[in-house]
């Protein structure tokens, strides 16, 4: 979990070679990355150091994550 904070509303992880990797392999095995409003892999990039908040884990973790952020 690297979700945004005041000071950084967009997160610290860069999406394309920091997020995208780790969201791909954990889809792989069963699981499941957010940015806690839709799929990290659905993320279209708009640029090549664009950052993104982070949630990672099973379905069933992220599935309640999910009913937390509402």
């Amino acid at each position: 979990m690297y979700p945004g904070t005041v000071d950084k509303p967009n997160g610290k992880l860069r999406l394309q070679y920091e997020c995208n990797p780790f969201a791909f392999i954990t889809e792989v095995a069963g699981g499941k990355a957010t940015d806690g409003k839709r799929a990290i892999l659905d993320i279209k990039p708009e640029e090549l150091h664009q950052r993104t908040p982070f949630f990672i884990g099973s379905k069933n973790m992220m599935e309640e994550l999910e009913g937390y952020l509402g």
